[in-house]
This record gives C-alpha cells, sequence and structure tokens, in this order.
C-alpha cells in the first residue's frame, strides 16, 4: 500500500498534471492527498479519470489560494468521515481486512492561525483511538534542524507543534532522502529549505504495519517534494539476482575472452556448471564495465545533496549525470 501526499500548489497546469501521472504509475499509489490544488472540482475529476481511481473528495479553492482534496484506488475501501478546508478524515478497511484511519492535512499558512491547526489535530484525536495515520503539509516545523537558511524558526511554534503531538501521542515518522520538503530562492544568498512535509501516526498503525517508510522524491514542479508513504504489513522477501546478459558486453572484447577462457577449462566439469561459473565471472565482471544504473542515480543524488548544502551563491553548479 502506498500513499503520497503533495503541495502541487496548483493541479491545472499540464507538467503537474502528468508529473503526477507518471508517480501514479510508477509508485502503485493507493492514496493522494493533494493540497493547494487552486483549481474547481472539474479539473480534480478529470486527474481522477485519468489515473483510474474510484473514489475522490475535493475542498475546492476560496479565492485564489488552498483547496485539498484525497483520492484514492478503490472506491468501496473508504468511508469518508470529516472535512474542512484544512483536513479530509476518512476511514480505510482494504480487502486484506487491514482497518485504520487516514488524515490528510493542510497546516494553516498564516502563522497567527496556526493554533486552529493545532486545535483541529486534538480534535479529530478524540474522535476515535484506533490506528491513524496523518498525512500532508503540516506548515510547522519540530525543531531548527527542519530549517535551513534564514531567520530561526520562531520557538513558540515549534513548541506548539510538539505540544500537540505529545498531547495525541503521536510518533513523527523519519523522512528517507533529502531532508527539507520546500524551498525558496534556490541558488542564491536568500536560500530557505524547510522541511514542511510529514506523517504523524499512532503506535496502534505502527502496530499493524511495522514495515513503513517515509520518502521524500525529491523532483517536484512545485516549491514542495511530494513524500509518498510505503506501508508493508510483512517482512519485504529480497528475491534471489536472476543473471541477465547485456548486449552492451558484447561491445567488449573482454567478453568473449571470459566466455572462451571459461569454456575451455575444466574439461571435467558439465556443461550447467560451466554455464552457472561463466554467468557468474560476466556478472561480476559487468559490474566493473557497465556498472549499475541504480547506483549510478543514487551517486547522482547524493552529489545533489552536497552541492545543495554547499550553498554557494558565487557560484552555480552544472550537474551531469
Amino acid at each position: 500500500m502506498s500513499i503520497l501526499s503533495w503541495n502541487c500548489h496548483g493541479l491545472g497546469t499540464p507538467w503537474t498534471f502528468q508529473f503526477l501521472k507518471e508517480i501514479v504509475l510508477q509508485k502503485r499509489l493507493d492514496f493522494i492527498f493533494l493540497s493547494e490544488i487552486l483549481c474547481k472540482q472539474v479539473t480534480v475529476e478529470k486527474f481522477q479519470q485519468a489515473v483510474n481511481f474510484e473514489g475522490k473528495m475535493v475542498v475546492e479553492t476560496q479565492g485564489h489560494s488552498g483547496g485539498i482534496a484525497l483520492l484514492w484506488r478503490f472506491q468501496n475501501e473508504v468511508t469518508l468521515r470529516t472535512f474542512n478546508k484544512n483536513h479530509i478524515d476518512v476511514f480505510v478497511k482494504n480487502k486484506a481486512g487491514d482497518e485504520f484511519r487516514l488524515t490528510g492535512v493542510y497546516g494553516e499558512p498564516d502563522r497567527q492561525k496556526r493554533k486552529e491547526t493545532w486545535d483541529m489535530i486534538r480534535m479529530l484525536s478524540s474522535i476515535n483511538t484506533g490506528p491513524w495515520c496523518l498525512i500532508g503539509d503540516m506548515n510547522n516545523v519540530l525543531s531548527q534542524a527542519d530549517k535551513q537558511g534564514g531567520r530561526p524558526y520562531p520557538q513558540w511554534l515549534i513548541q506548539g507543534f510538539r505540544d500537540v503531538i505529545e498531547d495525541c501521542s503521536l510518533i513523527n515518522l523519519d523522512l528517507d532522502g533529502y531532508p527539507f520538503t520546500w524551498e525558496r530562492g534556490a541558488g542564491t544568498v536568500d536560500w530557505i529549505e524547510v522541511r514542511l512535509d510529514r506523517d504523524l501516526v499512532s503506535t496502534s498503525f505502527l502496530n499493524i504495519f511495522p514495515n513503513v517508510k517515509l520518502i521524500n522524491i525529491e523532483v517536484s514542479t512545485s516549491d514542495h517534494c511530494p513524500i509518498l508513504l510505503e506501508i508493508h504489513k510483512a517482512s519485504i522477501v529480497i528475491q534471489k539476482r536472476v543473471f541477465r546478459f547485456e548486449n552492451a558486453w558484447l561491445r567488449e572484447p573482454m567478453c568473449q575472452k571470459i566466455v572462451e577462457d571459461v569454456w575451455s577449462s575444466g574439461a571435467s566439469v558439465s556443461f550447467y556448471a560451466k554455464i552457472k561459473e561463466c554467468s557468474e565471472i560476466l556478472s561480476s565482471w559487468g559490474r566493473e564495465i557497465t556498472g549499475s544504473f541504480k547506483n549510478r542515480i543514487n551517486q547522482c543524488k547524493k552529489t545533489i545533496k552536497l552541492l545543495k548544502g554547499r550553498r554557494d551563491s558565487n557560484s552555480i553548479a552544472v550537474l551531469k549525470c
């Protein structure tokens, strides 16, 4: 099961629409919570049809800002509970028999009204004590480490948010990947990065789903990065790697030499043993020649993080992966 949360800053733009469609396909999403959709319900319905999701709940934009939407893949697995301009609360019961409560939260952007969001979470907490997952743009941080650049975050906001989490007995999930989810002024002396998007869960939720992982997708068409909650009820089984011959190896003279050496050695060795030995040697050699694309991508991401961390306003690094 997977849940995506994203402050998309406008669902109606073609690039945002396409970006979300690709994520749904790649990550096989079951739930999508969107904030700052900046559109009417008809736009959300077009997206719902494009990704073939059966259920939705939309709180339309008020004026020129806001708007939230929750979409889910299977209509009969979700029961709507409560909603307003800052949250959508549903009860989920899937085919596997898992039952939990899911709440998409869009924290009040106005700091002077932030207490309204905290009171809302407390109110929602008092309704039910079962397994609970809150995900979204909370518009708040839990420590100064959640912010980089600019002035220190007001301590009264940090403490107020911490008190809510403690009062409601919630657990803040660690974020895999880049530690910040929102930025402004990238590459300038005024560059600010903050972790505003997060997932809060109850202890009972973790008892049912001990293998949860919150991931910063990092790539985005908005000033916010999408966050992805992957939920696994059972331990993930790692399958044994299967040997696959790469056509790119045929351009390397060493490939033919490896095959010839294996085949000409050990005349008493069986046919299948030679195939096994040949595949093992080719696999080891091939990793050095063509490399692992996944490892290359991960290395590129690490390099990007390092470049972001330097925050050098005097030069712009151009990264070629």
